[in-house]
């Protein structure tokens, strides 16, 4: 399984992903989600993917001998972001052809975000059947693999207006909320943040399984949920809103 995020705000996007495979209980591998061109200057694009791994490592192989081989169209000469979001689901779309036999599922899917010179930057999420949607004021954030369990934070923080630093402190606490919640789901935790018009590959980090920042990112998270918890109106205090609530009815 898989868990990845990109949030687009105002500032820039900010994205998120995580490095577990799994194939069984046994069989848990390690991959990169994250895949970054650019040309310094003129463009940024990211690529996380999620899915059959026979079927994601086809498309960015695909991506990336399209570029070495100055193809008609690709990930560097397309002159919209949605252009290259249709480009790359026509490539994910032609690799599970190769592969559908049977009745097995080789579907992936890929969030696509980053900027070209003289246009906003922007995410779109490309689904398994090669369309597309993109972020909104509503949901300035896109997920693929297990979403559920990161989203309510996302929900309650992210708005269009939230800083880098905010999206990606954010993002990561959905990280660590889906790692909690899902053991398919974990690290090395990949993060790149990427600041709206600089046209270069900004702040990338790499979280370990060791790394002592992601422990105590989950501690104080756990703390302040139980704090806040402990916070909550007793459940006593109902009686006399429900009763004046009765009343009035």
């Amino acid at each position: 399984m898989t868990y990845c995020v990109a949030i687009s705000v105002n500032a820039g996007i900010c994205f998120i992903a995580d490095s577990r495979t799994n194939a069984g209980v046994d069989n848990v591998s390690t991959y990169s989600k994250m895949h970054v061109f650019g040309v310094a200057g003129d463009r940024q694009i990211v690529v996380l993917s999620a899915g059959n791994l026979a079927t994601t490592q086809g498309v960015i192989s695909q991506l990336k001998k399209d570029i070495k081989l100055g193809a008609g169209q690709h990930l560097l000469n397309l002159p919209h972001l949605a252009d290259a979001a249709d480009y790359l689901g026509e490539v994910s779309v032609a690799q599970q052809a190769k592969h559908t036999v049977g009745g097995a599922n080789y579907e992936a899917s890929f969030i696509l975000g980053g900027q070209i010179i003289g246009q906003n930057s922007n995410a779109y999420l490309v689904y398994p059947q090669g369309n597309h949607i993109t972020t909104s004021s509503d949901t300035p954030f896109l997920q693929i693999g297990e979403s559920k369990y990161g989203k309510p934070i996302l929900d309650r923080i992210i708005s269009l207006d939230s800083s880098l630093e905010t999206s990606t402190l954010c993002g990561l606490v959905s990280m660590d909320s889906t790692i909690r919640s899902n053991l398919t789901v974990g690290p090395p935790i990949e993060v790149m943040i990427y600041e709206q018009d600089s046209l270069t590959r900004d702040r990338y980090y790499r979280f370990e399984e060791s790394s002592e920042y992601m422990r105590e990112l989950s501690r104080s998270w756990d703390g302040k949920l139980k704090e806040a918890f402990a916070g909550l109106p007793p459940i006593a205090w109902s009686a006399n809103w429900d009763d004046v609530e009765h009343r009035r009815s």
